[in-house]
């Protein structure tokens, strides 16, 4: 990381209270909320967005899914800690080794269509405009996506998971976080309690 951080052995009153609700085992937080402990209200932010938008009871779209969007815009934008943090979340999630690789192999030959069907793809294909050139996109992409068979309910999930993605790409490369020392696949109670989060691992 290029920027200091406090460590959780040293981590005090607001920090350490964030700190205990993202830990994993052995008190293991990962690098990405650590990047944020000199400004521990940014941390906070971040962690609802992403409680919100990956893993909140009320989402309708399978989490292993949504870990796919966050897989494809991450790979797009060159961020390999969310790539092999989600990865192993969407593998997890999957419970399918077999498929799971084969989806994995398909994002890094650019060939989606070999694993995923056509509603998938409708939503896969927003999401790649959506981080490569969030300017083009015109009312087109949302009419697809309802041609494609998506409801608009899950049009706003399928937003807010790739904009939070674009959000984590941008932390993570723009301070230099890498994933020594993290554990990778955890991921919290899919609940809608906020602060619920117990990890598991998937």
């Amino acid at each position: 990381m290029w920027i200091k951080h406090v460590p959780y052995s040293e981590s005090e009153g607001q920090l350490r209270a964030l700190y205990d609700r993202v830990k994993g085992p052995d008190n293991n937080v990962d690098n990405i909320m650590l990047a944020h402990s000199l400004r521990p209200h940014t941390m906070e932010g971040h962690m609802a967005l992403y409680k919100a938008t990956l893993h909140h009871a009320r989402n309708t779209i399978p989490v292993w899914f949504l870990e796919a969007l966050g897989v494809q815009a991450s790979l797009l934008n060159g961020c390999a800690y969310c790539v092999e943090h989600h990865f192993i979340g969407m593998k997890k999630q999957l419970k399918d080794d077999a498929r799971a690789d084969a989806i994995r192999a398909a994002f890094e030959g650019r060939d989606l269509t070999s694993v995923f069907p056509k509603k998938e793809m409708a939503a896969l294909e927003y999401a790649s405009m959506l981080t490569r050139a969030p300017d083009s996109l015109t009312q087109h992409a949302i009419d697809s996506l309802r041609e494609a068979g998506w409801p608009d309910r899950e049009i706003l999930e399928i937003n807010q998971v790739v904009a939070y993605f674009n959000y984590a790409n941008r932390t993570v490369l723009g301070l230099g976080v890498c994933t020594d020392g993290d554990i990778l696949g955890l991921s919290p109670n899919a609940t809608e309690n906020p602060d619920d989060w117990n990890h598991r691992a998937a």
